[in-house]
């Protein structure tokens, strides 16, 4: 009898995370208002695509490997940019409403801290790197949360830039588990836990 073999399954994870980043990124570039505020339109299709999609098919292909945190974080954060995107086409095109709104979309900003926090925890075991992505993103969206909430934009300016570094940790991270697994050892350090 024929025996079945397996090959090893692809770690969807860096697609996720450069998913993650490149969209992180861009719109932390606007909340620091180091790009006009009227940029959040081009926001939308990468937020679909690539910050919401791809992150959405990783979290899929998490569950198949079985890694259960990687599933809830992509997965999550993929919803994230699509309501992030749908909230702006909707309004955006008065479909909604959103001018008596207060502080609410600064509360959901607070959710997903409060949300992120949680998932920072997990990080405590795995490579410091997923644990300095989630740790700036946790303090990110406390930071736009509060900022959004009570009406304080310094704390959203601050909030971008701290979201800028919170891609470019995961962008980075992206890269390190690309390039270490394309050559079979470690090439580029995440801080593996011992």
């Amino acid at each position: 009898m024929a025996q079945e073999t397996h090959s090893p399954l692809a770690n969807p994870a860096p697609l996720g995370l450069v998913g993650f980043g490149l969209t992180t990124i861009l719109l932390s570039l606007i909340n620091a208002q180091i790009l006009p505020s009227g940029g959040e339109d081009v926001v939308i299709p990468m937020a679909l695509a690539y910050g919401g999609l791809i992150q959405l098919i990783a979290g899929i292909l998490e569950f198949r490997t079985g890694n259960t945190f990687g599933m809830v974080a992509f997965l999550s954060y993929g919803a994230f940019w699509w309501w992030f995107a749908i909230l702006l086409l909707l309004a955006g095109n008065g479909l909604i409403d959103i001018s008596k709104a207060g502080p609410t979309i600064g509360v959901a900003l607070l959710l997903w801290g409060v949300f992120t926090f949680a998932m920072w925890i997990g990080t405590f075991a795995l490579n410091r790197a997923l644990w300095l992505v989630f740790l700036t993103l946790w303090v990110t969206f406390l930071l736009l949360g509060v900022g959004g909430a009570a009406g304080m934009p310094s704390l959203t300016v601050a909030g971008g830039y701290l979201g800028i570094v919170s891609g470019a940790l995961a962008m980075y991270t992206s890269f390190a588990e690309v390039t270490n697994a394309t050559h079979g050892r470690v090439l580029v350090p995440v801080g593996a836990r011992d």
